[in-house]
């Protein structure tokens, strides 16, 4: 019987590096009293095979909700993942993941980690999960993210396989409820990237502009023009993947952005949060 404390995170880290199941990530760093290169050698030694077929079987199905807290200030999204659409229709299934939700939604998880070490039933939810996986027989990973603002609402798109969570910086504004829904509806349908242009990070700014470069090249285009193109259509990235900035979907003449202001000026979205399973 290991000595050590055995985390989510070691267990999820364990899963990550050899692609096996939650399971056995557990049983190996227990076998192994926490050590990692142990571990790693035990699930080599004693199942090899088990974790090379659970690496190539990829979790593109599950369950996901999105719950706010009474005085709409917080929103969780919180999403289940397995294999097969048969077990993320299983009633079982779904009434797990939304009481996860609850738990997330009343007890203030910061993060993933915080969230898996939650109590349910006399056991981290971490456990109930490395249960279901013994139970079922799927690769499972738990997907939490959460916004805060003065007003937050949540959209949940019929079927549980898609959630928003979006935040204003206002809780009273003329028909906030109608345009609240609006934009969370925009952001599960436009998988925006980002918020506005600010918000997209480096990584993705500097890989768009290195893919605009080479086009631009393949094109023939005069070298001394290449940066110039090149930011053209980093704006038009912008436009097509920023929530603020992205066409409206009930109005093409509008920016989302230009909507919320006709409605109130001083009322802004804060930010969102998205969930799509399978993406």
């Amino acid at each position: 019987m290991s000595s050590v404390a055995i985390t989510a995170a070691d267990v999820n880290k364990l899963r990550q590096v050899t692609g096996a199941g939650m399971m056995d990530c557990k049983k190996a760093l227990t076998e192994a009293n926490g050590d990692f290169e142990a571990a790693i050698d035990f699930l080599r030694k004693k199942g090899q095979k088990v974790a090379g077929n659970r690496a190539d079987r990829e979790a593109n199905e599950g369950v996901v909700f999105a719950k706010v807290t009474p005085d709409n200030k917080r929103g969780v999204l919180v999403a289940l993942n397995c294999e097969t659409d048969f077990v993320a229709k299983n009633e079982e299934y779904i009434n797990f993941v939304s009481t996860v939700t609850d738990i997330a939604i009343n007890g203030g998880a910061v993060d993933s980690e915080t969230l898996l070490a939650t109590q349910l039933d006399g056991l981290s939810i971490s456990d109930r999960i490395i249960d279901l996986i013994g139970k079922i027989g799927e690769k499972m990973e738990l997907q939490y993210q959460q916004t805060f603002g003065e007003f937050v609402v949540a959209y949940n798109h019929p079927g549980n396989r898609l959630a928003t969570i979006v935040a204003f910086n206002k809780a009273e504004s003329a028909d906030l409820a109608t345009i609240s829904k609006d934009v969370a509806m925009q952001a599960a349908a436009m998988a925006p990237v980002a918020l506005d242009k600010e918000d997209v990070d480096t990584r993705t700014l500097e890989r768009e502009m290195d893919i605009a470069r080479e086009q631009i090249r393949a094109e023939g285009k005069p070298e001394e023009m290449v940066e110039k193109i090149a930011q053209g259509k980093l704006n038009k990235f912008y436009k097509d993947n920023t929530l603020l900035n992205q066409e409206f979907i009930k109005d093409g003449k509008l920016t989302v952005r230009q909507y919320i202001a006709s409605n109130d000026k001083e009322l802004m979205a804060v930010g969102f949060k998205r969930i799509a399973i399978g993406n």
